[in-house]
């Protein structure tokens, strides 16, 4: 197995062009090599501001729209729901084993920030995705320590795959 992504684009917000699928994979395999993970499977979804707003309000209590949300399966902190699931007995484990989880990134606002950052779209999206990726492996930027050392990681994927400001 490797890393994979499957991405889904339902609410039609924009045409997403071939090759910044090409692009958001190769970020997978990059961030994923930079971190050790060879194995493992992420789901992207492209959203409107409205839809990851109602995402944001329901899930973190936050009531506006953000620019990208992760959901990270291995995450097991206090206030996370048991997964209940029954296991088939031809199957040989666990049907959730080797997803990493969901990463889901407002193309609205990615496209304002692209505009006010004076960068390209696919460089936003995929800083985005590289963004939300590191969420997935417990990164955070609570505060300016470890916002300096996600903000490092970041940028030096976006460098090696050719998206920079």
């Amino acid at each position: 197995m490797s890393l994979q992504l499957d991405w889904s684009n339902e609410q039609n917000i924009m045409d997403i062009p071939d090759n910044w699928i090409a692009k958001l994979g190769e970020l997978l395999q990059l961030a994923g090599a930079a971190e050790g993970m060879e194995d493992g499977e992420v789901t992207l979804t492209f959203m409107d501001d409205t839809g990851i707003h109602e995402m944001n309000r329901d899930y973190r209590g936050i009531d506006r729209p953000t620019d990208v949300l992760s959901f990270a399966m291995l995450d097991d902190g206090p206030d996370e729901l048991d997964i209940i699931f029954e296991v088939d007995s031809e199957d040989e484990g666990d049907p959730l084993s080797g997803m990493l989880g969901d990463i889901i990134i407002s193309v609205e606002r990615a496209k304002a920030q692209s505009e006010e950052y004076g960068h390209s779209l696919e460089r936003e999206i995929g800083f985005l995705f590289v963004h939300g990726f590191l969420h997935l492996l417990g990164y955070d930027h609570e505060h300016a320590e470890a916002e300096a050392v996600m903000t490092a990681k970041q940028e030096s994927v976006l460098s090696a795959a050719g998206l920079t400001r």
